[in-house]
Formats: structure tokens, C-alpha cells, sequence
């Protein structure tokens, strides 16, 4: 009998005791498990939905979508990804129709922003002009969508991968496009291939083209070097001109070089 009893109770030990270490490991589960939902949490809440940006000082507004910053103690020009203005002082172009207005429609945004930041795309930093390639936002505001917004720009200057806005940018330039706003005010004026200043005045390209019969060649290298050839320049002939000019001078100004002797 004593026997029995022994067992009995021995058994009832056992029974016990794997109860308890059940429980105790469904407690260790329960709890590792709320420690992995804290750790997603902050993981989560450390995610932002914005690409990261780096905050740069103006330096200067250049046209309606090109601005000079300081960038890591540097100065950089800084090209709007994704759209283009009409130029206002090109060597070949010349000023465009609306050129002004977004060059100073920009300038007015840029001057008296408090806060300026530029975010990089996912490709190349840099264009053959060795100008900075990013979106730029004013106290917030996306550069590219306010030009688009008014009309004073066009989506274009698109390189791939950098193309992270394109669908949200023609979605404002159709809407602009709807509005009649800006350049999109005369029929045909914007097209896939630029601005087409002609379909306002067709003397318009005979005035600024002359160009045209000015022989000096400025092309940029692999290097992203601006060099400009004259006929005497034993390269002349098999370099294709990026823009021409009509004196070296003007070259000069423009940022070009002559080539090494």
C-alpha cells in the first residue's frame, strides 16, 4: 500500500512539474514574441517614406531650371532632372518665349526659401556638363512640380534610371497641358524635340540662328571637358559640335577651352 502510494505521488510530481514547464515555455514564446514586434516597430517607425535629402545653401538662380548651391564646400550647378525650361541665353538658341518667366518664376522660389535640399535618383550624379542631376526642394516644395504646375516647363531631360517622378510629372504637365497655361498657351510651341519659337514668329529662327555660319566648334569629351576647336585645330574636321560659336571669346565665356597643343 505504501508502495502504491509512493508512485501515486511521484506521478502526480511529474504531471506537475510538465505543467509548469509548458506554461513557463509558453511564456518564454509569448514573450520573444512581443520583444520581435518592438524591434519591427522601430524598424518601422526609423523608415521614412522620403528619400533621403541633404540640405545646400544657394549660391545663384542661373534660368528656369538651373541653379548654382554649395555642396559639400563646393560650388556645383545643380540640373533639374526630368524637365526642361526655354532657354534664355543659349550660344545656338538664343532666348526662347517663356524663358524669362521661368527663369525668374524659379528665382523668386529659390531666393526666398529658408530651407533648400537636394535629393539624388538611383543613377549617374552627374551630367556631361559636370552639372550636379537631382530634385531640388524649396522649404519643401518640389522645384519640378511648381515649374510644371505653372507651366513653364516640360517633362523632358529624362536618362534612365533616373526617372523616380516621370508618372507623377506628366500627370501635372497634362493637367497643365489642360489649363492651356504657359508654354502650352500656343499650340505646338512645346514639343518632344524642345521649344519651337517659329510657330510664334517664323523669324525667329533666322534671327537667332546665325550661328549658324560661325565656325567655331565646342564639343564635350568623355571626360566631361569643354573644348572648342577653330578650322586652323587639326581635330576640326571629324569633331561634331555639341554648340557653335562665333568667336572664341564667346567660347571662352562659355566655359570652353582650346584643345592641348
Amino acid at each position: 500500500m505504501t508502495n502504491i502510494k509512493f508512485l501515486f505521488l511521484s506521478l502526480l510530481l511529474i504531471i506537475v512539474s510538465g505543467c509548469s514547464s509548458i506554461s513557463l515555455e509558453k511564456e518564454e514564446i509569448k514573450d520573444q514574441s512581443k520583444k520581435i514586434s518592438q524591434e519591427e516597430k522601430k524598424v518601422q517607425d526609423s523608415v521614412t517614406p522620403e528619400f533621403n535629402r541633404v540640405t545646400v545653401e544657394l549660391v545663384k538662380s542661373i534660368d528656369g531650371d538651373t541653379i548654382e548651391v554649395l555642396f559639400n564646400g563646393k560650388h556645383e550647378k545643380v540640373r533639374l532632372l526630368l524637365v526642361d525650361s526655354p532657354e534664355t541665353s543659349h550660344p545656338r538658341l538664343g532666348e526662347q518665349p517663356y524663358g524669362q518667366e521661368a527663369k525668374s518664376f524659379l528665382r523668386k522660389i529659390v531666393e526666398n526659401a529658408k530651407t533648400l535640399e537636394l535629393e539624388f535618383d538611383i543613377g549617374p550624379t552627374h551630367d556631361r556638363f559636370s552639372r550636379l542631376l537631382g530634385y531640388v526642394y524649396a522649404d519643401g516644395k518640389m522645384l519640378q512640380e511648381e515649374l510644371l504646375k505653372a507651366g513653364l516647363a516640360r517633362v523632358a531631360y529624362v536618362y534612365p534610371p533616373n526617372t523616380r517622378y516621370i508618372d507623377q510629372f506628366n500627370k501635372i504637365q497634362k493637367e497643365a497641358q489642360q489649363q492651356g497655361i504657359g508654354i502650352w498657351e500656343i499650340e505646338n510651341y512645346s514639343q518632344d524635340d524642345g521649344f519651337h519659337p517659329e510657330v510664334l514668329d517664323p523669324d525667329f529662327n533666322s534671327e537667332n540662328n546665325n550661328n549658324q555660319d560661325c565656325l567655331v566648334k565646342g564639343n564635350i569629351n568623355s571626360s566631361s571637358e569643354k573644348i572648342y576647336h577653330t578650322p586652323d585645330s587639326p581635330w576640326y574636321e571629324q569633331t561634331k559640335p555639341e554648340v557653335m560659336f562665333c568667336t572664341e571669346e564667346e567660347a571662352n565665356k562659355a566655359g570652353f577651352r582650346p584643345p592641348k597643343q
